[in-house]
């Protein structure tokens, strides 16, 4: 019983220490580049929001910025669909300052976070 009262607890702490580092916006704004065309899309889309670029459906599941500096970074979680399949081509945090950190790892496309909107 112990036990579970104390996870629980660092569970909140690690959940109140993140909210003290990041702002959470109601939406975000990506960059799509279809590498075999060169057409770029840019995407204004509001937290939970799809939208369909070529063959892929992407989701902007989070978007979150620094709290000491809203414009100086933004982290967007998207997950991405590729054509009919059903297991996602790509789930996960983007870093606008660094896109290649975790980037989406696809032939065909490339997608960046490029800022969140907190407003």
């Amino acid at each position: 019983m112990k036990t579970a009262f104390v996870c629980l607890l660092l569970a909140f702490s690690a959940c109140s220490a993140i909210a003290q580092i990041a702002l959470e916006g109601v939406g975000g704004e990506l960059r799509v580049l279809d590498k075999v065309t060169g057409e770029v899309s840019d995407l204004d889309l509001r937290i939970g929001q799809s939208e369909q670029v070529g063959r892929l459906n992407i989701t902007l599941e989070d978007c979150r910025v620094p709290r000491v500096n809203p414009t100086g970074d933004a982290y967007a979680r998207i997950t991405v669909y590729y054509s009919d399949n059903i297991s996602p081509a790509f789930e996960g945090w983007l870093i606008a300052s660094a896109p290649a950190l975790h980037a989406m790892d696809h032939p065909r496309y490339d997608i960046w976070a490029l800022r969140c909107s907190t407003s």
